[in-house]
């Protein structure tokens, strides 16, 4: 009795080591899962955030480039013009991108420059004008104040849209519109291009990167992205985001629409 009583504790034993060597490898490979996702993710963020900073300013450089080269001779003020576009876009994507470097070289620290939101519209226009789009900003329902991740990602979906304007569609005007509900905030960005072929559509959208960078900024609040091509002609990309956070009525409301238009 005594010696199976001995052997069934080296068993039991025995196996319980099995087991917890089992569990332990378990959790090794789980740690290491985790610590491959978090890096995978952390290389998205960074990816999406150069793509967004940087898309914007170089396709204003790239058209303004153009522009002033084929000015030169002709119309030399018109081609200072493009050159003065040319400085200001390059300067503000070099400030962006030290932004960026500086954030992630600050490990837990704040960044030095607040991230940019909804109020740097004005800036976006203006530098879709020097690259010859005309954009015309609606706003809708009472401005809040929204939370910076937020206005952040919706700063870039309004920054990209606009971007495959310049770069792809060829058209000379666009419509963006925002629209502030207690539970939503409603992105719209329509442009007066040619209708958009199947052929046409991914290159509307910027070769798929840009497009999938909305998606990604909306799909982390628990939004959505939908783009395509609309039936009377152009492009539109439309965007939902949640507003999870209770945000403030800002002071003004926004300035009432006159002129509704049928979605």
């Amino acid at each position: 009795m005594a010696v199976a009583a001995w052997a069934a504790a080296v068993l039991a034993a025995a196996e319980l080591v099995r087991v917890r060597r089992e569990q332990w490898a378990r959790e090794r490979v789980e740690r290491a899962a985790a610590v491959r996702r978090r890096a995978d993710e952390e290389r998205l963020r960074i990816a999406r955030e150069l793509h967004d900073v940087l898309a914007h300013s170089i396709s204003v450089i790239n058209v303004q480039a153009g522009v002033g080269l084929a000015l030169l001779d002709q119309d030399p003020e018109q081609a200072r013009t493009a050159l003065t576009t040319i400085k200001a876009a390059s300067k503000e994507a070099l400030g962006e991108v030290r932004q960026v470097l500086d954030t992630l070289r600050a490990s837990g620290a704040a960044p030095r420059q607040p991230a940019p939101g909804l109020d740097r519209l004005p800036e976006l226009t203006e530098q879709a004008a020097g690259a010859g789009l005309t954009v015309e900003v609606e706003t809708r329902g009472v401005r809040a104040a929204l939370p910076p991740g937020t206005d952040l990602a919706a700063f870039r979906i309004v920054q990209e849209a606009l971007t495959n304007i310049v770069r792809h569609s060829g058209a000379r005007s666009a419509r963006v519109r925002l629209s502030y509900a207690p539970e939503e905030l409603e992105l719209r960005v329509d442009d007066d291009g040619p209708a958009a072929t199947d052929d046409t559509a991914d290159g509307a959208t910027g070769g798929g990167n840009g497009l999938v960078g909305m998606r990604e900024r909306a799909a982390a609040l628990g939004g959505t992205v939908e783009a395509g091509p609309r039936p009377d002609g152009g492009f539109r990309v439309h965007a939902r985001i949640p507003l999870t956070v209770t945000t403030a009525p800002r002071d003004e409301p926004a300035a009432p629409d006159a002129t509704e238009e049928t979605p």
